[in-house]
C-alpha cells in the first residue's frame, strides 16, 4: 500500500511540472511578463504627474502652509501681547487711581490750610480789636460825662467825631456790639455780675449794662457786663 502511495505522489508531481512547463511556452505569459503598458504603471505616473502639478502650483502662488511649530509659536506670541496689555491696562489704572487719591489729598489739604489761615486771621484781629475796645470804652466814659451846656464846645464836638469814625471803622471790620438790655440772658454772649428787681423787665431779662460787648464776625471778642432781673 505504501508503495502505491509513493507511485502515485511521484506520478501527480511529474503532471504538474509538464503543466507548469507547458504554461511557460505559451505566449499570453510571454506577453503579460514582457509587457510595458500594465494598468499599475499607469496610475503610479498619473499620481506622479498630479503631485509635480500641484507641486509647481505651490511654487508658483508662492504661499507656505505654517507648520504645527509656527503655528504654536504665533499662539504664544498672540497669549503674550494679550498679556502684556492686560499688565499695561492694571498699571493704568493704578496710576489712575494714585492720582485721583493724591489729588484728593492736596484739595483736602488745601481747604484745611485756608481754613486754618482764615481761623489765625480772626485770631489775631480779635487780639487787636480788644486792645482797641478799652480806648472806646473811655470815649464813651468821657463824652458821657460832659455837661448839656459844654456838648456845643469844638473840643468836645471834635471828640465825638473821633469817636465816631473809630466805630465806623470798627463797624466795616464786621465789629459790632452785642445787645444786651432788654434782651434775654444769654451765657454765650453775656456775664452777669449781679441781679436786680425791675418792674420794667420781667426776670430773665438784662435791665441793665455795664460794660458793653462785642462780637467780631460770629465770635465773642468780649461778652456783655449786665445786671438780670430777679
Amino acid at each position: 500500500m505504501a508503495e502505491q502511495k509513493e507511485m502515485e505522489t511521484m506520478e501527480s508531481q511529474e503532471t504538474e511540472n509538464m503543466e507548469q512547463e507547458e504554461a511557460k511556452d505559451t505566449p499570453e505569459n510571454s506577453e503579460e511578463g514582457c509587457g510595458t503598458d500594465s494598468p499599475p504603471e499607469t496610475e503610479g505616473t498619473e499620481k506622479a504627474e498630479e503631485s509635480s502639478e500641484d507641486t509647481s502650483q505651490e511654487e508658483e502662488s508662492g504661499e507656505e502652509q505654517p507648520s504645527g511649530e509656527n503655528q504654536g509659536e504665533e499662539k504664544k506670541g498672540f497669549f503674550k501681547k494679550k498679556e502684556k496689555k492686560n499688565k499695561q491696562e492694571e498699571k493704568i489704572a493704578e496710576l489712575t487711581d494714585r492720582v485721583q487719591r493724591q489729588m484728593a489729598e492736596f484739595d483736602n489739604f488745601r481747604k484745611r490750610t485756608e481754613k486754618e489761615k482764615t481761623q489765625m486771621f480772626e485770631v489775631g484781629a480779635k487780639s487787636v480789636i480788644e486792645k482797641i475796645l478799652p480806648v472806646v470804652d473811655n470815649f464813651e466814659r468821657g463824652l458821657s460825662a460832659v455837661p448839656e451846656e459844654a456838648k456845643e464846645d469844638p473840643f468836645v464836638q471834635g471828640m465825638d467825631k473821633i469817636y465816631k469814625q473809630l466805630m465806623t471803622e470798627l463797624e466795616s471790620l464786621e465789629v459790632k456790639p452785642i445787645e444786651a438790655v432788654g434782651a434775654e440772658f444769654n451765657p454765650e454772649f453775656h456775664n452777669a455780675v449781679m441781679q436786680v428787681e425791675s418792674e420794667e423787665y420781667e426776670s430773665g431779662i438784662v435791665a441793665q449794662e455795664l460794660q458793653k460787648g462785642y462780637m467780631y464776625r460770629e465770635s465773642v471778642v468780649r461778652h456783655s457786663m449786665v445786671a438780670v432781673v430777679q
